[in-house]
């Protein structure tokens, strides 16, 4: 399995400090807990029916007109390389690993490319075909870099022109929706993947969603079987969705303490290099110092070898905040006396 944020557990075990007594920034996910409703016991003694207007509320929330739920986009990356015989896929990178995983477990040829590399070969497309579907995280994971909708419009019409893929991963597009394209996922060819555990801050139930042409659905929901979400995750879902005024001030409070995280880690000589609402993504320092040095002190961030960097999430409370930007402090007054 490939390593992701999140593994507090490990994390305890291998620098000595007990779980409760972490700060985890690894993630990537909203900070504070959505407000949840009651859960009615039904959800927890009958098996779940799609009718119960999760797929509606969905739709609206997104602006799509087909959605399949799945047990998080997670399981839509896994199931989607299965719908095709092997063949050439290009990934967006760097972008989260688990996308090139999965399709070169299936027997595809991948090769990941930059978008500027992308749209150099797409230019003679569909003339002279190079791949059959491409992959993208938009916002993309860890960068936070944004492609914008006419370029990404223009490489659908490209691939779907010879039956090619798109496939869209907005994990983290609920706080950015203008950037999205789910208002056009009802095109042949067009795949876009939305999860409710980032910008809901809810990755615990598993839920999320894929938003394409109904025959595509209607085959992945096929692949995936039956009651593929949990009643209790429809329940949340149905409601968590439908909330569209608290997902505007989730969206404005997100942007300010975007904002305010990047201040700290310029304050603190770690000027990000980029991010997005959710986290910020810092590249110039000696990241893997800088990743063991405040696990030392109890604070989780998610390090990346290749390529190298630190994606850092949001603080959720003034005490939080306070701690994170003592321990940069101290951090970097340490390596600094270090390398003197």
């Amino acid at each position: 399995m490939l390593e992701h944020g999140g593994r507090l557990l490990e994390a305890a075990t291998r620098f000595g400090i007990p779980p409760q007594q972490w700060l985890d920034l690894s993630t990537g996910l909203a900070p504070w807990p959505w407000p949840l409703p009651a859960i009615p016991a039904s959800a927890w003694m009958r098996l779940p029916e799609p009718d119960d207007g999760l797929e509606a509320a969905a739709s609206d929330c997104y602006g799509a007109s087909a959605v399949l739920p799945v047990a998080g986009s997670q399981a839509a990356i896994q199931a989607l390389p299965r719908l095709r015989a092997p063949c050439r896929v290009a990934i967006i990178g760097p972008c989260y690993a688990e996308h090139q995983h999965a399709w070169q477990s299936q027997g595809h040829q991948v090769q990941s490319l930059t978008a500027q590399q992308l749209s150099v070969l797409l230019e003679d497309y569909p003339a002279a075909p190079t791949f059959n579907v491409v992959v993208l995280v938009n916002p993309d994971n860890p960068t936070g870099r944004v492609l914008d909708r006419s370029t990404l419009l223009d490489w659908h019409a490209r691939l779907a022109a010879r039956g090619g893929w798109l496939v869209v991963d907005e994990a983290f597009a609920d706080a950015q929706p203008t950037c999205s394209l789910a208002d056009c996922a009802d095109r042949a060819g067009l795949i876009v993947l939305r999860s409710v555990g980032k910008f809901f801050g809810l990755a615990g139930i598993r839920l999320g969603f894929v938003l394409a042409e109904p025959s595509l659905l209607s085959a992945l929901g096929a692949l995936l079987g039956p009651w593929a979400v949990s009643g209790p995750a429809r329940a949340v879902g149905r409601s968590v969705l439908a909330d569209h005024s608290l997902q505007q001030a989730w969206r404005l409070r997100l942007q300010d303490d975007a904002v305010r995280l990047q201040e700290l880690l310029t304050r603190c000589g770690l000027p990000p290099t980029g991010g997005c609402e959710l986290f910020q993504w810092v590249t110039d320092a000696d990241v893997a110092g800088v990743y063991r040095q405040m696990a030392e002190r109890g604070i989780l961030l998610r390090w990346y070898r290749q390529p190298a960097g630190l994606r850092i999430g949001l603080p959720a409370n003034a005490a939080q905040w306070q701690r994170l930007e003592q321990a940069f402090n101290d951090v970097m007054r340490t390596m600094g006396s270090n390398r003197a």
